[in-house]
C-alpha cells in the first residue's frame, strides 16, 4: 500500500481556511450558471477571486499525460457528456445543460479540492435523478466515514448505491489525498474491486484527509478522451455527474473542509 501523511488538528484547521476559499468560489460560480453565460466567464470570475485572496488556483499549468499540454484555467468546467477536465471556452451555457465545476485553491501551503454538478434552467427528470444519486453517492460516503474500518468497504456501498438506480460509476477516475499537495496518497475509488482491495486499501483513522468524488455516468461506463488532451468524456454522448468535498477524520468526528462557513453544502444531511 502506498504511504500517506496523516494531518494534525493544527494542519486540518489550515486546510479548512483554504476550503472556505473554496467553497466560496464555488458561490459566485454557481451565479453564472444560467443560459447565455460562457464556460470561460466562470473561470475568470473564479480567477479573480482566487487572486484576491491570495490563494493559488491548483489546476492552472498542470501538464496532460503526455506532459506538454499544461491546463489553461483555473477552473474544470464540464459540461453535459463531459465527466471532468472540460476546458472552459466561449462555449455558451444553454437550458437544459449540466455543467460539472471542479476548481481547487491553495492557501498558505494548504490545498482543498471541491466539485459540484448544476442544472442551467430546467433540466429533464431522468438528468435530475443522475444529480441527485451522484450527490447522494457522496453524502453516502460521508455518512458512512465514521461507520466502518477501511475505504473499500464505503466504496462498495458507493457503488452499489448508484448502479441500483441504474446509472454507472465511472472506473479509472479517482478521488485522492491531499494536503501539502493537490493530489497525494492514498488512491480513493468510488467503486470496488478484489485487486484494489488488496494492494491499495486504506484504514479510516484520525488525521486522514481526502478528497471524495463520485462521477456518475447516465449511461455506459466507458470513456474518452478528446484531442484538446484534457476534456474526458462519456463514450456514449449521454450525460454525467461529478460531486466532490475535501474530508477530514479527526478526533470529533467528520469534517467536510470544503463546506460553507456554517457546515451548509452540497451532499451534507
Amino acid at each position: 500500500m502506498a504511504q500517506y501523511t496523516l494531518k494534525t488538528d493544527k494542519e486540518i484547521a489550515q486546510m479548512r481556511k483554504a476550503g472556505l476559499i473554496a467553497w466560496q468560489a464555488h458561490q459566485l460560480a454557481a451565479e453564472l450558471v444560467q443560459p447565455g453565460v460562457t464556460t470561460a466567464e466562470i473561470n475568470a470570475a473564479v480567477e479573480r477571486y482566487f487572486a484576491e485572496q491570495k490563494a493559488i488556483a491548483l489546476f492552472k499549468g498542470v501538464p496532460s499525460n503526455t506532459g506538454d499540454v499544461p491546463f489553461p484555467a483555473a477552473v474544470c468546467i464540464s459540461v453535459n457528456e463531459q465527466v471532468v477536465h472540460g476546458i472552459p471556452s466561449e462555449r455558451v451555457l444553454q437550458e437544459g445543460d449540466v455543467v460539472s465545476i471542479d476548481l481547487g485553491c491553495k492557501l498558505n501551503g494548504w490545498c482543498s479540492d471541491a466539485a459540484v454538478t448544476r442544472p442551467v434552467g430546467q433540466i429533464n427528470a431522468k438528468t435530475q435523478q443522475l444529480l441527485d444519486i451522484t450527490e447522494g453517492a457522496l453524502r453516502l460516503a460521508i455518512e458512512l466515514i465514521p461507520k466502518r474500518t477501511r475505504w473499500s468497504q464505503v466504496a462498495r456501498e458507493m457503488e452499489a448505491y448508484v448502479k441500483e438506480a441504474g446509472f454507472s460509476v465511472v472506473e479509472g477516475l479517482v478521488g485522492h489525498g491531499i494536503g501539502h499537495s493537490l493530489w497525494e496518497n492514498p488512491q480513493v475509488p468510488n467503486y470496488y474491486t478484489l485487486q484494489y482491495e488488496a494492494l491499495g486499501d486504506f484504514p479510516l483513522q484520525t488525521g486522514l484527509v481526502i478528497a471524495v468524488e463520485p462521477m456518475v455516468n447516465m449511461g455506459g461506463k466507458r470513456l474518452k478522451t478528446l484531442s484538446d488532451h484534457w476534456t474526458i468524456i462519456a463514450a456514449d454522448g449521454q450525460a454525467s455527474a461529478h460531486f466532490e468535498h475535501t474530508i477530514a477524520i479527526t478526533k470529533r468526528g467528520i469534517e467536510v473542509l470544503t463546506a460553507g462557513p456554517n457546515g451548509e453544502g452540497w451532499a451534507i444531511a
